[in-house]
């Protein structure tokens, strides 16, 4: 099956905004992250449980980065493959548009389990507001 030149270039806004979305995601976390540092400085011996708050905050760190990279080389090979059908190579561009397709699936698989995570770290700030309102 050849795809024309139009083909990769409704993927364009679609993966703008999931980058948007996973930049938006980072920067949440990273605000968080501050926000649990300087809780840490000023009250070192708080009951907090912080290193669960700090295993699962590494984890989505690193989700986020592979699906953003993940994110970022399907749209290169998008417009890698748009360069290939504008040249002419219309089976140079299917099989890297091919790719930066599962790229994209690559990036949405990730995405899925930093979900999964992030509901796992709201559940834990529940559980400790739970315990705090029985004692």
């Amino acid at each position: 099956m050849d795809i024309n030149l139009t083909t990769p270039a409704l993927l364009f806004p679609a993966i703008s905004l999931l980058l948007l979305a996973y930049t938006n995601r980072f920067l949440a976390i990273a605000t968080l992250i501050r926000s649990l540092h300087q809780k840490h400085l000023n009250s070192p011996d708080h009951p907090t449980p912080i290193i669960g708050q700090i295993e699962n905050l590494k984890a989505r760190l690193s989700l986020i980065k592979l699906m953003q990279i993940f994110g970022v080389f399907s749209f290169f090979l998008c417009v890698l493959s748009m360069l290939m059908l504008f040249q002419n190579a219309t089976q140079a561009g299917n099989y890297i548009f091919g790719t930066s397709m599962v790229f994209l699936l690559i990036s949405l698989a990730i995405s899925l389990r930093e979900l999964q995570i992030s509901t796992k770290a709201l559940n834990l700030e529940l559980s400790d507001m739970e315990l705090k309102r029985k004692l």
